[in-house]
């Protein structure tokens, strides 16, 4: 499976959405390598299982040499804080599964989840550091049944809105075509 190359990369903060395995992800990718080595990953999923455990240990062996990845499930606003000046690019994969991770944690209220977003926001408002944002658009289904699921959405669409607004590039991939929303 073959993605249309990123152009010469040109932008602080790029913001890439799509489906699942619409090849966001890849063309992510392709926009931070761009940018010369060290290069950082910043993966938010955690190997809860060993399907996961073997995608995680896939995608890490695609990236190759001239990347170095840290799982941050929690912690990505001071991960993106320490991270600055020390890459030539970081890549966040993804935004998606951080939230997921706020909502899940127990002791997690809706107003420490909003204190979160709003610290990340705000930490993107100043990095230096070229910066792209993997994550999944949910809201182009149907409504979903479970309030923890409508929850999810309306808080993931609030994220995906205000990063949009501080980024240099927006870009929505479907089916492998990358789509510019914002930028060049």
């Amino acid at each position: 499976m073959q993605i249309e190359q990123a152009q010469p990369a040109n932008f602080r903060l790029a913001l890439v959405l799509g489906g699942a395995r619409s090849g966001k992800s890849r063309y992510g990718l392709s926009l931070a390598e761009k940018f010369p080595a060290p290069r950082l990953f910043l993966a938010t999923g955690e190997a809860r299982d060993a399907e996961m455990a073997a995608r995680i240990a896939a995608h890490q062996a695609e990236r190759g040499p001239g990347w170095e990845t840290r799982e941050e499930p929690m912690e990505l606003t001071e991960a993106l804080s320490r991270a600055q000046g020390r890459y030539g690019a970081i890549l966040v994969d993804c935004l998606t599964m951080w939230l997921a991770n706020l909502m899940l944690r127990e002791e997690m209220t809706e107003k420490d989840i909003e204190a979160s977003g709003q610290g990340l926001l705000a930490e993107l408002e100043q990095i230096t550091t070229p910066t792209v944002l993997i994550s999944n658009e949910v809201g182009l289904g149907i409504v979903p049944e479970s309030p923890l699921a409508r929850q999810y959405r309306d808080w993931l669409g609030w994220l995906h809105q205000q990063a949009a607004k501080v980024a240099d590039l927006v870009v929505l991939v479907v089916a492998g075509l990358p789509l510019m929303l914002k930028g060049k």
